[in-house]
């Protein structure tokens, strides 16, 4: 837990946009109550509604970047999520800076933070986003969100869109990001013209591939950069229910 930081240089992630909550079955991994860490119980909640609380947040980075998390996921600093002891994982929060009011959406998949005081470890995008990397801790407020009651009206006031799509050029290491593959041309528009919906302003094309017996109509979103707004595209793209998106050149 000693001597983490973030990136050697500092990351633009005001176009990283909230987590979007939606309804998930709890994790295989990160739930078990209770559990004993650094010598001390901790018990995770049966369910997160009704979660309200004030304290002290901090943030985590590099160190933990690209290891696994309590539930098994991996860690990605760029991604909006957050550590909470005793929320059910995966959880969605909104948490305010109550220093300046600003506000962000995380998805809780972590366990932590075990050192007194603090209520929540943050993300470094998350972090920046309430402006408080550089003091390394804020005042907080952090309210549980019930994703079968979220709505479009309440995730526009405090949401933030992605990133405006990059140009398509060989120099910039442009690439698309696979969705699916389907067997029916007609479950590929149906997919594309979702997709067109929810992802404004990037391009949505269907790729048909030849095999021997079958065509396949691969959904390809793009193009796309290896930046921090990939991460939440694709977070986005999962919410909608397309499982493993993955690049294609």
């Amino acid at each position: 837990m000693d001597k983490d930081y973030g990136p050697a240089a500092e990351v633009d992630v005001s176009h990283v946009p909230n987590a979007v909550p939606r309804v998930e079955a709890k994790s295989r991994g990160g739930n078990k109550s209770p559990y004993t860490v650094l010598g001390k119980t901790y018990y995770v909640m049966a369910s997160g509604m009704g979660y309200k609380e004030r304290g002290v947040a901090s943030w985590y980075g590099k160190k933990f970047h690209g290891h696994k998390t309590s539930n098994g996921e991996i860690y990605n600093m760029y991604a909006m999520s957050a550590a909470h002891k005793s929320l059910p994982l995966p959880s969605y929060v909104q948490v305010t800076n109550l220093n300046n009011g600003r506000k962000v959406i995380v998805r809780v998949n972590d366990r932590g933070p075990f050192h007194g005081g603090r209520i929540i470890d943050l993300s470094y995008a998350a972090a920046s986003k309430l402006d408080m990397l550089g003091h390394g801790t804020a005042n907080v407020e952090v309210e549980a969100i019930d994703p079968q009651r979220w709505n479009t009206s309440t995730a526009a006031a405090i949401s933030t869109p992605l990133a405006p799509p990059p140009e398509a050029t060989a120099s910039n290491g442009a690439r698309y990001l696979q969705v699916g593959a389907f067997s029916l041309a007609t479950t590929a528009t149906e997919a594309q013209q979702e997709l067109e919906t929810m992802l404004p302003g990037y391009q949505v094309r269907i790729v048909p591939l030849q095999r021997p017996n079958k065509t396949l109509y691969r959904v390809q979103v793009g193009p796309v950069l290896l930046n921090a707004n990939l991460a939440e595209l694709i977070s986005r793209i999962e919410a909608a229910g397309y499982l493993r998106p993955h690049l294609v050149d």
